[in-house]
């Protein structure tokens, strides 16, 4: 999927996730945005390993792409770091739901991810579409349109 499919799943998820939980919408929404793009850090030219060259380039050369940084290790991992240094909890929150959008929507398209890593197992689901093509559009359109409709009954549009 691309960037901008990613961080409108990250918006969907976190607004989602506002109408069934006690923190701060614009705070998850935050959080789900920076989410949903933190696992391509893997990848050099994503967003993110745009911004963060280095550290992109050491981890894409340690585990490569969809691999550590797409896997549920990598989720626990990152909730227990920001348990232990975010002090805002909504924060936390939107982050982690941003990630998991963006791991899902990986396991949409035909590479799928490394869900169990460090087992090599592929994880898809079971229809899967390529990055960039149609079906994506049609998604990110889909995903738009959710968006809308939960931050409708959130920030009353």
């Amino acid at each position: 999927m691309t960037g901008k499919t990613h961080i409108t799943g990250g918006i969907a998820a976190s607004l989602a996730f506002a109408q069934v939980s006690h923190y701060e919408p614009a705070i998850l929404l935050i959080g789900g945005v920076a989410g949903a793009l933190i696992p391509d850090i893997c990848h050099g030219s994503s967003k993110i390993g745009r911004s963060l060259p280095i550290l992109s380039k050491l981890i894409s050369t340690l585990f490569g792409h969809r691999t550590f940084t797409h896997s549920l290790l990598f989720l626990l991992l990152m909730t227990v770091l920001f348990q232990a240094v975010l002090p805002n909890e909504a924060l936390a929150a939107g982050i982690l739901v941003g990630m998991i959008s963006h791991i899902v929507l990986d396991m949409a398209t035909k590479r799928g991810v490394k869900l169990l890593f460090p087992l090599r197992v592929t994880v898809r689901l079971p229809l899967t579409t390529s990055t960039g093509s149609f079906v994506e559009h049609l998604v990110f359109a889909a995903l738009s349109v959710l968006s809308v409709y939960f931050g409708y009954g959130l920030f009353n549009l």
